[in-house]
């Protein structure tokens, strides 16, 4: 009987035993699933989602967050530029001029002044361009202070932007130059051709992976932070944002559009 109540136990302690390791791999299981979902959660707050998939024709269309901030970023500076030009027209001579007309009139005149202290008097036709690259620019880059994703953090965004630039430079250079615009790729040796060639279309791929890091970079830093210290992110995190949203967004604006008129400049310029 003695040995009876020694291997019961014996089987009691054992099975203890088991429950005990068995409690202790649940509970390393969940700590490693919450800290799973964790760095799922901080990786989601800058990566794209995905928030609506629709077929058509055959064809799978996503709507993402970029889209949305695209959209959202879009309309903002066509209400802006409608509201501006209808007060501009409607203002007469003797009219004090409002603060939405003297913010537009500062923008302006501060990007005239960029592009013909830049281009000279040959960058006159390029104005509208460059302020609504600015403009489109800046404003996707501080979205991030309103909620949105930015729209550059997207190389699908940027190389666009990058591409349309690159057409901008050789269309204009083949006007101005004719024939010369190309022959100017065998300068000042022959042999140099694919350097030079490689050189043209390393254009669009510098501005626009340029613009993308900058921004993703300091996003996927503002993700982590809100994820992973979500606790104590507390009033300290502004200053990070006036850092990546405000001063990096300002002069990766400005750096693409620096950029873009010195290229234009150098396949135009006399």
């Amino acid at each position: 009987m003695g040995y009876g109540i020694l291997s019961t136990i014996g089987g009691l302690g054992t099975g203890a035993g088991f429950l005990s390791k068995a409690a202790e791999t649940v509970t390393e299981a969940a700590a490693q699933g919450t800290l799973a979902a964790e760095e799922e959660k901080s990786a989601g707050s800058f990566m794209i989602s995905l928030l609506k998939e629709f077929k058509i024709g055959g064809v799978t269309l996503h709507i993402t967050s970029t889209h949305v901030s695209l959209l959202i970023v879009t309309v903002t500076l066509i209400l802006f530029a409608i509201i501006v030009n209808r007060k501009i027209k409607k203002a007469e001579v003797s009219d004090t001029p409002g603060t939405l007309q003297n913010i537009a009139e500062l923008i302006v005149e501060a990007i005239s002044n960029m592009v013909s202290g830049i281009m000279g008097t040959n960058g006159r036709k390029f104005v509208n361009y460059i302020a609504a690259l600015f403009m489109f620019v800046l404003l996707s880059n501080i979205s991030g202070l309103f909620g949105l994703r930015p729209p550059t953090a997207d190389y699908g965004v940027t190389l666009p932007l990058g591409i349309i630039t690159f057409c901008l430079i050789h269309y204009n250079g083949i006007k101005k130059n004719k024939s010369k615009h190309f022959t100017a790729l065998f300068q000042p040796v022959w042999f140099l051709f694919p350097i030079n060639i490689i050189g043209e279309f390393a254009v669009p791929l510098s501005l626009s992976l340029r613009l993308f890091g900058n921004v993703m970079s300091g996003t996927v830093l503002m993700g982590l932070i809100y994820g992973l210290l979500k606790p104590f992110t507390v009033a300290w995190p502004s200053i990070l944002h006036i850092y990546f949203d405000i001063f990096s967004g300002c002069i990766q604006a400005y750096v693409i559009c620096m950029l873009t008129m010195v290229y234009i400049t150098d396949k135009t310029g006399d």
